[in-house]
């Protein structure tokens, strides 16, 4: 149950296998027809004809349309775009003017997708107009993702919107659930100290769980509108991260069965592919020995850079407390994990 929502894998392991190349504009020729001039032949007891001025000069061939220009004026900033590198910085302009033929080739039955806003994570985005900081934070997630690689960042972009469209976001942030069934399983909640809004999954406490897990779509369903909520919490301007809280009090190994494994599996590709470099720290705590000691046995195959946002903690809510005061103040942590907030 340790991978219940997100296991501990890396974060984008799921790297695209047909990255689309992006084609540049193809120059347009200009065919200019061509005249001959004969001389007429002088005719008896006449003058020889002289040759009326042209009414036209043939034009001049036009010049291929070149590719669209990266712009050199001054990028719109914010506190997060400053921490941009130069390299970064490269890559997010190229990837930003292949917006238009991204969306045209994500919605190839659209013929107006290349020039149509959509809005991602609350963040809108115009095509015709990307140049705002926000819209670049939102990009960086998935070239940092693929290691600014251009190519595989332009998949894993156009797959996210292609998901979002067919999963129906909007939809789901407005379905309603029934009455008691998750309520009492996630939760947005509090800050840490740098404004990083937190999620509290709690998946044992007196859930229910095969009720829980007995539709494994409306559960996906849930569990996405929650993560949703969540990243609307984030202004992309000074936090675009989030922390995770994964609560196993009360889970055992034999809680899994067939739909909650499903779910976890489903879950875990689903924040893999379409929510890259979100997390900023992710904490399991009241973890059961056994489930502890099947996590640290993984620990050998997990990326550095995931093992880095995870931190698995035991029972107690001393030993909760203690790992979690260094980053979420007292007055925002619920007195369940030793803080002072009232909590849920």
């Amino acid at each position: 149950m340790l991978n219940a929502s997100e296991p501990p894998t890396a974060e984008n392991t799921a790297k695209p296998t047909h990255p689309e190349p992006a084609y540049a504009p193809a120059p347009v020729t200009t065919e200019i027809p061509t005249t001959t001039a004969t001389a007429e032949a002088p005719q008896p007891a006449q003058a020889p004809s002289v040759p009326a001025e042209t009414a036209a000069e043939p034009t001049a061939p036009a010049a291929p349309a070149a590719p669209e220009k990266i712009s050199d004026e001054p990028e719109p900033q914010n506190v997060l775009t400053e921490r941009f590198t130069t390299a970064e910085w490269t890559a997010l302009k190229e990837f930003r003017s292949l917006l238009p033929d991204i969306l045209a080739d994500a919605f190839p039955d659209d013929p107006k997708a290349k020039e149509t806003p959509f809005t991602i994570w609350g963040v809108k985005v115009d095509p015709s107009s990307p140049r705002n900081a926000k819209v670049s934070v939102v990009l960086m997630k998935f070239l940092r993702a693929r290691n600014l690689s251009i190519p595989d960042a332009r998949d894993m972009f156009q797959g996210t919107l292609r998901w979002r469209k067919s999963f129906d976001m909007e939809g789901a942030l407005q379905e309603k659930f029934p009455e008691g069934l998750f309520d009492k399983m996630g939760h947005v909640y509090g800050k840490d100290k740098e404004g990083r809004p937190i999620m509290y999954n709690i998946y044992g406490g007196d859930n229910d769980l095969k009720a829980v897990f007995s539709d494994v779509h409306m559960f996906l369903r849930w569990r996405v509108a929650l993560h949703e909520r969540l990243m609307q919490e984030l202004d992309f301007e000074t936090v675009d991260q989030t922390v995770q809280i994964h609560d196993y009090e009360g889970v055992s190994i034999t809680s899994r069965d067939a739909n909650s494994k499903n779910a976890a599996q489903e879950a875990a590709n689903i924040f893999a592919s379409h929510y890259p470099e979100l997390l900023f720290k992710k904490f399991f705590i009241n973890v059961p020995t056994l489930l502890n000691w099947m996590f640290w046995a993984f620990k050998a195959i997990i990326p550095a850079a995931t093992l880095a946002k995870m931190n698995v903690v035991g029972t107690g809510s001393h030993a909760i407390h203690k790992a979690l005061s260094p980053y979420i103040p007292d007055e925002r942590l619920p007195r369940r994990y030793g803080g002072q907030a009232d909590g849920f």
